[in-house]
């Protein structure tokens, strides 16, 4: 069986080192992004103010990769709403991934000038150092959400209707920027639209917490998960690795059409609620019999969520090679392994 790109990518980059920026590099994203990055002898720059990541992330990762390939790592703790931090963070950067936002579509109802604060004042910031920098290529998570009220199953990249949140908004305009930077200044830029991205160090606190690592903490509590509407909702769930993945792949893609393009980060199939719940019940459960007993709560549908979301994989499969590595339920079953310390 022939390698994958990603399998072909990877000792390659073990070859040879390039200088990477990850953004929001002290959240759930950026550090497995930084994670891989060291373990593949890359040098690599992180910047976060803490707004949402935490301390305990970069540390889990240096333990991971061990003080050696920990020295590749230089950690700026600035704020992308400071140009001057954009423009030191992307001295000397090749690649840059950015993953800084505020995420959350409660929160944007909750908040919009903050949200807008961060998702566009602060990636224009990013975009202008990148530029001013000469960046080889600029990789921006972008979001599922910009699919808004389109009701098309499953999402491709060029039909989307109208935002039903501040949150979409901002990731939308994100895409125009880039699209806007690559035409105007002849930057690379790429835009992950990612789809509901779960694993190990996901945070499960917080108002705002993603709904797989909340009910996995509230199981292992012997609690009943809340779901919202009647758990028909459907999403398209995305393992941490296969997003990881899509960025180093997007960064280093030399296909000639790769560039200044949006991509689906997903796997390509559809979870619903209900299903979720029950999976998640189930691998607790082979540990902790009384979890099986547990049933969910049902609440009123949320604000500003879209009902069903799948993701066409194609154009990133054809165009960067990438070929999810992780199921929804093998990626539950990692992440499962995570919570129980296992």
């Amino acid at each position: 069986m022939s390698k994958s790109a990603f399998e072909a990518l990877e000792p390659e980059l073990l070859q040879r080192s390039s200088r990477w920026l990850v953004t929001g590099a002290a959240g759930f994203i950026g550090s497995h992004l930084i994670e891989k990055l060291l373990t593949l002898n890359q040098e690599v720059v992180g910047l976060d103010n803490f707004a949402t990541g935490s301390r305990a992330n970069l540390e889990h990762v240096r333990a991971s990769v061990g003080e050696q390939k920990w020295r590749s790592f230089t950690f700026l703790e600035s704020d992308i709403c400071d140009l001057e931090a954009c423009q030191e963070a992307t001295k000397g950067v090749k690649y840059v991934l950015h993953q800084a936002a505020l995420g959350s579509v409660p929160r944007s109802v909750a908040d919009p000038l903050m949200t807008n604060r961060a998702n566009v004042d602060g990636f224009l910031n990013m975009l202008v150092a990148s530029r001013d920098a000469n960046v080889e290529r600029f990789v921006y998570a972008a979001s599922s959400s910009t699919y808004g009220d389109h009701p098309g199953l499953p999402k491709v990249e060029d039909l989307i209707g109208k935002p039903l949140s501040p949150y979409a908004v901002t990731k939308y305009v994100n895409e125009l920027y880039a699209d806007v930077f690559a035409r105007t200044y002849g930057m690379n830029c790429i835009g992950l639209r990612y789809f509901n991205v779960f694993g190990p160090r996901q945070d499960p606190q917080g108002a705002y917490a993603a709904v797989i690592p909340r009910w996995f903490e509230t199981l292992c509590q012997e609690s009943a998960p809340q779901i919202n509407g009647d758990g028909e909702t459907s999403r398209d769930f995305c393992f941490i690795d296969n997003t990881v993945q899509a960025n180093l792949l997007a960064a280093t893609s030399e296909h000639p059409d790769a560039c200044n393009q949006v991509y689906n980060v997903a796997v390509g199939g559809r979870t619903s609620l209900n299903e979720l719940f029950y999976s998640i019940r189930a691998l607790l459960g082979a540990e902790n019999k009384a979890i099986l007993d547990i049933e969910p709560v049902y609440a009123g549908f949320r604000e500003g969520d879209v009902r069903h979301s799948q993701a066409d994989i194609s154009r990133a499969r054809e165009l960067l090679g990438y070929q999810p590595t992780h199921t929804v339920d093998q990626g539950l079953a990692v992440t499962c392994d995570w919570f129980l310390g296992l």
